[in-house]
């Protein structure tokens, strides 16, 4: 969405607080032993607090009030008892919400407890990218190059990118235009980011795949090469200077 008043600019900063204080949360209750499905209602419980609405299950009937995807699943795990979290698992945690008619998108990947089976370097470039790829972000400038920019980054750090997965634009809906953010380089892309735009910009780095594909369920998403995917996400306000981070609070 376009931001054009005071009070749509609170409503995203209310919607983007919500999401990333769950963010926040969520990631401090995870540890071993408790199942996606306690992790996942835990974060439920916080969003209510906020008065806000799932988006996955309020867009999708995605049956989570919040995506859970751990090791091998690049994306949209469901969550599940049958999950028994465990140390260094590669954990994503993906929590967007309505409140108030607005929306907002923000995710991280950590791992948990200790690195035992060395996911940090994965989890500490798809962080350290989605920044640089932030602060090169203004009104007017291609999209396409920043997907580029993701790209040539990844591969500088010796990963691959998600090719078909992207951010978006957020707002008024869960996903607005710009509906292809993409993490590579879009020639035939010629949109440009619009200064007062709110936008969820995310990066989705991987060791060996570069696509994703969706499981029997219907949701997962799993890389077509194998290996990890690690993704970080937040939603910012695009300005004719460095963007502001609506969803900072998520300590990212």
């Amino acid at each position: 969405m376009s931001i054009t008043s005071a009070d749509e600019l609170l409503g995203m900063q209310r919607v983007s607080d919500a999401v990333a204080n769950t963010l926040k949360q969520m990631r401090e209750f995870a540890q071993p032993g408790i199942s996606t499905k306690e992790l996942d209602e835990f974060g439920g419980k916080i969003l209510a607090g906020y008065g806000a609405k799932s988006a996955p299950k309020l867009t999708y009937g995605f049956p989570g009030w919040t995506c859970i995807s751990i090791n091998n699943e690049a994306a949209h795990g469901i969550p599940s008892e049958e999950k028994i979290l465990a140390n260094g698992d590669l954990v994503n945690i993906d929590v967007s919400a309505e409140l108030d008619g607005f929306w907002a998108d923000n995710g991280g990947s950590f791992v948990l407890g200790e690195d035992i089976n060395n996911h940090q370097p994965l989890v500490d470039a798809s962080k350290d990218i989605l920044y640089k790829a932030i602060s090169k972000i203004r009104g007017g400038v291609k999209i396409a190059d920043i997907g580029r920019l993701i790209e040539t980054e990844a591969r500088k750090h010796g990963f691959t990118v998600i090719r078909n997965l992207a951010g978006h634009g957020v707002g008024r809906s869960l996903h607005e235009a710009p509906d292809c953010i993409l993490n590579c380089y879009d020639k035939y892309n010629t949109q440009r980011f619009k200064k007062n735009s709110t936008v969820a910009i995310e990066t989705f780095i991987a060791t060996t795949s570069n696509m994703a594909v969706e499981q029997a369920d219907g949701w997962t998403l799993k890389g077509n090469k194998g290996g990890f995917v690690a993704q970080h996400e937040h939603t910012i306000l695009v300005t004719d200077g460095v963007p502001e981070i609506l969803t900072s609070a998520n300590k990212i």
